[in-house]
């Protein structure tokens, strides 16, 4: 009897002690719910040195800045593309200046100033924010040098302070054409924004774009970034004293690069001018037009028509590492784009109070069937970032409607859109052209199409375009437009819709590949 009560004594003690683990459990499940996902209030170490480099992201890295080679226009230099020659040597003669740089557009031969002036801008932000990184794999001189060549066709489109040449060739007639750049023999008209027909938004992005790389270029070619930063300050003045949009001003414009206001671009533009001069006056522009124009509390795709996000992101820097002589109305203004910023992270986390239903359901962000990738690889370098922000400057964490996210989950948000686009996804493709052993083969993309010592004038290269056979020339690192909703793809040369390549998605992959190719500090200061 005695050794039954004691057993029945262990037994009780036994379950007591169950019940305490599983109660000790919740509280722990319920706080690390409640917290995000655990650590505590302890920041995580900042990053030192460029890390050991991730090579998956190396080796997409080094095709994705080869994208660029491929869409030069003019008389190419150093020329690394067997099938690409000197093409458009002439542009600009009509109005007797040189026009020949930059780069085509897409899959065609147009140069459209407003998306080329966002892919100088992201590209810049790139390499100011991981020029280190880019420099472990040795791809920062290659994009450099891709800038460059795209801001020596912008300072000659400003012609003079209120004169930008904004498009270089006629849609209509540009696309009743299937040919290579260099043979192509169709008209290349010119079309300007000026006081009289005003374009704020494409003043303003170049405006950003040339403030931008003139930090890039500050310590390696010091009279070039004052030519840079000269451009911008130019065209901010006209952007910002002419104010209309160039859909508006020039209707033809809405079929191809419709914009849907300009209030972004000149936040976005007045952003960089601040940090190319730390000129104060940028900073009050930002605050005192933050109620009209920056649409705070309320979290925006970052895209080549919409800047705020992209916006929000580079003033909370400021937040983060800014300097302490700044007003508190500054402050505080600042303080605005900080949380918007923090509540475009809270919506891409899957998990999220406020996460975005805007996915595939492999979790892929997903917002338009038009070049549907753009989207999530710039919410993901957006997210890089920001990380890195926090990093940096030791931020433990956000919050999102109570529940706390740290750098590390972000970063993982990143790596997820960043791995769907190289090749994990349900059809596991990759998006990025040449990565890996499965990727779009019938890109829509002429020069890609046509073998490079084929005879076609405007119209009978349209053969290259019907044929069945894949491309003949790979467009090596483009980043094609991507899947449908239901994650499938349609692997056709006449499906530009998913299948063709934009400068701009270029940049923005640059970008995000350059974030998650190895571990760095982001520095406090681009001066």
């Amino acid at each position: 009897m005695g050794a039954e009560k004691r057993s029945g004594g262990w037994c009780g003690w036994l379950i007591v002690l169950l019940i305490l683990g599983v109660v000790a459990a919740a509280v722990v499940i319920t706080i690390k719910k409640r917290s995000g996902h655990g650590g505590g209030d302890e920041a995580a170490p900042v990053p030192g040195p460029p890390g050991a480099v991730q090579k998956k992201y190396a080796d997409a890295l080094k095709l994705a800045t080869q994208f660029f080679d491929i869409q030069k226009s003019g008389k190419l230099e150093d020329n690394p593309i067997s099938w690409r020659g000197n093409s458009a040597v002439k542009d600009g003669s009509e109005a007797d200046i040189d026009l020949s740089k930059g780069m085509f557009d897409a899959g065609d031969h147009m140069k459209f100033g407003f998306p080329m002036a966002f892919t100088a801008t992201v590209l810049s932000w790139a390499i100011l924010e991981y020029g280190d990184q880019m420099n472990a794999v040795n791809q920062l001189e290659t994009a450099r040098g891709s800038l460059k060549w795209m801001t020596d066709y912008l300072v000659n489109a400003h012609a003079s302070d209120n004169v930008l040449y904004i498009q270089v060739g006629d849609p209509v007639s540009d696309h009743k054409c299937w040919d290579r750049p260099e043979t192509m023999t169709e008209k290349r008209p010119l079309t300007q924004v000026n006081t009289s027909t005003p374009g704020t938004e494409v003043a303003a992005e170049t405006a950003a774009a040339m403030a931008s790389a003139s930090l890039v270029f500050k310590t390696v070619d010091s009279k070039y970034s004052s030519t840079l930063l000269k451009h911008a300050g130019q065209l901010f003045t006209f952007a910002d004293k002419y104010q209309a949009s160039y859909s508006l001003s020039i209707p033809e414009v809405q079929t191809y690069y419709n914009s849907t206001g300009y209030g972004d671009e000149l936040l976005w533009a007045a952003s960089w001018l601040y940090h190319a001069t730390g000129d104060k006056s940028y900073l009050e522009y930002v605050v005192q037009n933050g109620n009209k124009y920056a649409n705070f509390g309320n979290p925006t795709w970052f895209c080549w028509d919409n800047k705020l996000a992209g916006a929000q992101v580079l003033l909370s820097r400021l937040s983060f590492f800014g300097p302490n002589d700044l007003s508190s109305s500054i402050k505080s203004g600042l303080q605005s784009y900080r949380k918007t910023a923090e509540a475009v992270m809270c919506g891409l986390f899957p998990n999220s109070p406020t996460a975005t239903t805007s996915r595939t359901d492999s979790g892929l962000i997903w917002v338009s069937q038009w070049n549907s990738l753009q989207h999530p690889i710039a919410s993901a370098f957006l997210a890089t970032i920001y990380s890195d922000y926090m990093l940096t400057s030791r931020t433990a964490k956000i919050s999102c409607s109570g529940q706390t996210y740290r750098p590390s989950d972000l970063r993982k948000f990143a790596q997820s859109q960043a791995d769907y686009v190289l090749g994990n996804n349900p059809i596991k493709m990759s998006y990025l052209v040449g990565y890996g052993d499965k990727y779009p083969q019938y890109v829509h993309h002429r020069g890609a199409s046509i073998p490079a010592n084929a005879k076609t004038g405007c119209t009978d290269g349209f053969k290259w375009l019907k044929t069945t056979d894949p491309n003949p020339n790979v467009a090596m690192g483009g980043l094609v437009g991507g899947p449908f909703l239901n994650e499938t793809y349609i692997d056709s040369r006449n499906n530009s819709m998913q299948g063709e390549p934009t400068t701009y998605n270029g940049a923005l992959i640059v970008g995000l590949l350059s974030g998650l190719v190895t571990t760095s500090s982001v520095v406090q200061s681009f001066t």
